[in-house]
C-alpha cells in the first residue's frame, strides 16, 4: 500500500506532563483507524500533530507529495458571520457544486433541513457543528482527521456518516483517522485501532470489537494492579460475542481464542434476578401514560394518544429525530411537565432520578472537595448484592485517590460527567432517565458506567445517539413517531428502515421535487435537476414525474385520516405488545410440546402479517396528510 503519511520518534510535553515519548506511526492509503484512550491522553493532541497544526517538540511528521489534509477540529471554527451556503462550498459557483454527486450528498446528508441564507452564528450548537462537517466532506482529501465527528449528530445521521465514509474513497484509496466515543461508528468505519496511553500509541487490527478481544488477551497477560480493568474489558467482550457476534468478523486470528476467554464469564446481566430486585423496590406500579398528549396551542400537538406501562426493571431506549418530542416525553415520565390531555399514573414508591445533558447541577459544589461532596450522601451503596463505600464507586469510575482531593470547580468535562453520574446512584433512585449520558466519557469510562448499570435494580429509560450504548443497556426500544410512541421489536435497524421507507413514501408523492428556498436541494434535499429519492437499500433512482398534483384536503378529510391515522398506531402498539407476549410464551413454554409451540407460531406469524398490512396503510395515510 502506497505511504500517505508517518511520524517518526514524535517527543511532545507540556510543562507539568509528557504527553508522547518516541512515538513512530503511519497511515497508508486505505486505512480506516480510530483512536481510543482515556480522557486527557491526547488523542486530540495527536491529530492536531499528524495534521501539521502543532509542531513536535522532537521528531518529525513526513507527507507524502501532493497529498491533501482535512481536520475536523472537536471545537467549531466557522467564521459565524458567514451563511450556511457560503460556509460550506465557499466561493464555488452553484453550477459547479451541484453538478458533483458527492457533494450533493453530503449537503443532502447534513444540511438538506438548514437555511442556505441563514447566518452560521444563529444557528443551534448542532447545526453549526453539520454546516463544518459538511464543508470538510464536500472539499477532496486525501487523508481526513475527524475529531468526535459524531457530536450533536441523532442516531440516523451517524448511520449516514459512517455510510458515507465507507463510499467515500475506492477500495485501497484515502485515508481516514477518526476519534470519537462512539463505538458503534468504529466498528461501522474502522478497519484499524490506535490505543493512546502512558505516553505511546498501541496498534490493534480491526474495529472497536477487534479491539477488545485483543485488548483482553493483552491484560489477561498482565500484572494484578490491571485485574479490574481486565474483568471489566471480559464483560464487554462477553457482551460483545454473545450479543453482536457479526461484529469479529474483521480481525484475522481465531475467534476460537475469544471463546475460551469468555466461556466462564456470566451474560452481563441477570434480568430474572433484576426484576424481582426491581418489584421488590417499586412494587408492581411504575408508571402509566394512558392516552396521554402535550399540546404547547392548538396548532402545536407535541405528543398524543400515547399509552405506554412501564414496568418495574424495564430497560428501553428512545430514539426520535430532534424535535420529535423526546424530552417532552422524559418530563412526562419524571413529572416536570403534565399531560394537556389523557392522564399519567405514578406508583406510590417511585423515587425518579435524571442525569441531564447540563452539568449546571454540581455548580454550587465547585469549591467543595469531590471527598466532600460524597460524603455527605451516603456511607455504602449496593452494586449487585456487594456493599461499596462512594471511594469505591468513584474508583470504578476511574478517580484515583489523589483526585479525590479535588475541588469540583478544577475536574474535566468527564470528570464532572462521572462524578454526576455518582450522585444520582448515591441518592438510590428506582426509575433512572438518562439524557445523553455519554457527553464527555472516553470509551473506557462508557464501559465502567455500562457495568455499574448491568446491577443497577431498577427501571432504566435511555435517550442518546450512541447506538452502542442503547444497544447494550437496554433490552427494548421504542421511537417518538409522528407524535406517539412506536414499538421497535427490530431495534435501532428497525426505525432506521422504518425512516428510509418514510422517506421513499414522501418521494413517491412528489414531495421531493417541491422547490424550496431556503434549502439549495429542495424540500427533499434534491439538486435541481436531478430530483431523486432514496430507496431502501440506499440507491438512487428518479423521482417520479408526470403525476397529477395531489388535491388539498378539506378540514374534514384532514381529521378523518388523522383520526384514522391515530387509530392505526395505537393497534400497531397493541400488536406489538401481543407479539412480546408470544416471545416470551414461546421461549417459556414446554419445549417438548410440538403442536403447541407450532400454534404459538402460527399466531405470530398472522399477528406480524396484521402489523405490515396496517403499516402499509399508516404510510398511506402518512403520504396524504403531509402532501
Amino acid at each position: 500500500m502506497a505511504h500517505l503519511l508517518g511520524a517518526e520518534a514524535l517527543h511532545l510535553e507540556y510543562p507539568t506532563r509528557v504527553i508522547f515519548d518516541g512515538v513512530t506511526v503511519g497511515i497508508n492509503e486505505g486505512d480506516r483507524i480510530g483512536i481510543v484512550g482515556r480522557n486527557g491522553d491526547g488523542k486530540s493532541t495527536l491529530l492536531s500533530l499528524l495534521s501539521g497544526r502543532i509542531p513536535p517538540d522532537s521528531g518529525r511528521v513526513t507527507v507524502r507529495g501532493g497529498v491533501r489534509i482535512g481536520m475536523l477540529d472537536q471545537g467549531d471554527t466557522t467564521d459565524p458571520d458567514l451563511t450556511v451556503g457560503r460556509a460550506i462550498v465557499g466561493d464555488r459557483d452553484e453550477h459547479e457544486w451541484a453538478g458533483d454527486a458527492k457533494v450533493r450528498d453530503v449537503i443532502r446528508g447534513l444540511a438538506g433541513d438548514l437555511d442556505w441564507n441563514a447566518r452560521v452564528g444563529d444557528l443551534s450548537g448542532g447545526q453549526q457543528r453539520r454546516v463544518s462537517l459538511a464543508h470538510l466532506l464536500t472539499d477532496d482529501h486525501d487523508v481526513v482527521f475527524l475529531d468526535e465527528p459524531t457530536n450533536h449528530l441523532d442516531v440516523e445521521g451517524i448511520a449516514w456518516l459512517a455510510e458515507h465514509l465507507n463510499r467515500r474513497w475506492p477500495r485501497g484509496a484515502g485515508g481516514l483517522v477518526v476519534v470519537t466515543h462512539d463505538r458503534w461508528f468504529l466498528d461501522a468505519v474502522c478497519t484499524g485501532m490506535w490505543e493512546v496511553h502512558d505516553r505511546i500509541i498501541e496498534p490493534f487490527e480491526g474495529g472497536y470489537a477487534a479491539y477488545v478481544l485483543q485488548r483482553v488477551e493483552r491484560d489477561r497477560q498482565a500484572s494484578v494492579v490491571e485485574q479490574k480493568r481486565q474483568n471489566l474489558m471480559r464483560k464487554e467482550l462477553a457482551w460483545l460475542r454473545r450479543g453482536a457476534p457479526a461484529r469479529t468478523s474483521k480481525p484475522k486470528f481465531r475467534i476460537e481464542v475469544a471463546n475460551q476467554l469468555i466461556e466462564d464469564v456470566p451474560p452481563v446481566r441477570n434480568p430474572v434476578e433484576l426484576q424481582r430486585m426491581a418489584t421488590a423496590r417499586l412494587g408492581k406500579d411504575v408508571v402509566d401514560l394512558i392516552d396521554a398528549g402535550v399540546a404547547y396551542s392548538p396548532e402545536q400537538q407535541v405528543l398524543r394518544d400515547i399509552t405506554w406501562r412501564i414496568a418495574p426493571g424495564e430497560r428501553t431506549g428512545i430514539l426520535g429525530v430532534n424535535g420529535a418530542g423526546k424530552s417532552t416525553l422524559l418530563k412526562l415520565v419524571s413529572g416536570e411537565l403534565e399531560p394537556t390531555s389523557g392522564r399519567v399514573k405514578r406508583g406510590k414508591t417511585v423515587k425518579v432520578a435524571t442525569l441531564s445533558q447540563r452539568l449546571t447541577e454540581l455548580d454550587e459544589h465547585a469549591n467543595e472537595r469531590v471527598r466532600e461532596v460524597i460524603a455527605r450522601l451516603r456511607t455504602s451503596y449496593d452494586a449487585g448484592g456487594t456493599e461499596m463505600t462512594p471511594a469505591q464507586m468513584l474508583e470504578r469510575l476511574g478517580f484515583t485517590s489523589a483526585q479525590l482531593q479535588t475541588p469540583v470547580g478544577d475536574l474535566s468535562g468527564g470528570q464532572r460527567r462521572r462524578l454526576q453520574f455518582l450522585i444520582v446512584l448515591l441518592g438510590e433512585p428506582n426509575l433512572l432517565i438518562l439524557d445523553e449520558p455519554t457527553n464527555d466519557l472516553d470509551t473506557d469510562m462508557l464501559a465502567a458506567m455500562e457495568d455499574l448499570l448491568d446491577s443497577w435494580p431498577g427501571t432504566l429509560i435511555v435517550v442518546s445517539h450512541d447506538r452502542f450504548l442503547i444497544e447494550r443497556v437496554t433490552d427494548q426500544q421504542y421511537a417518538v413517531w409522528h407524535g406517539g410512541l412506536r414499538h421497535l421489536p427490530g431495534g435501532i435497524d428497525e426505525y432506521l428502515d422504518l425512516r428510509a421507507r418514510e422517506r421513499d413514501a414522501r418521494g413517491r408523492a412528489g414531495m421531493a421535487g417541491t422547490a424550496d428556498a431556503t434549502s439549495p436541494l429542495g424540500a427533499g434535499g434534491a439538486s435541481p435537476g436531478d430530483v431523486r429519492t432514496s430507496s431502501r437499500d440506499g440507491s438512487a433512482s428518479p423521482a417520479p414525474t408526470g403525476s397529477a398534483a395531489t388535491p388539498a384536503l378539506t378540514g374534514a378529510e384532514r381529521r378523518a385520516l388523522e383520526k384514522e391515522s391515530s387509530s392505526i398506531q395505537r393497534r400497531l402498539d397493541r400488536l406489538a405488545a401481543a407479539i412480546a407476549e408470544v416471545d416470551d410464551e414461546l421461549a417459556e413454554g414446554d419445549q417438548t410440546d410440538f403442536e403447541g409451540l407450532t400454534a404459538l407460531g402460527d399466531k405470530r406469524r398472522e399477528l406480524a402479517d396484521e402489523i405490515e398490512v396496517l403499516e402499509l396503510r399508516w404510510l398511506e395515510l402518512a403520504e396524504r396528510l403531509e402532501a
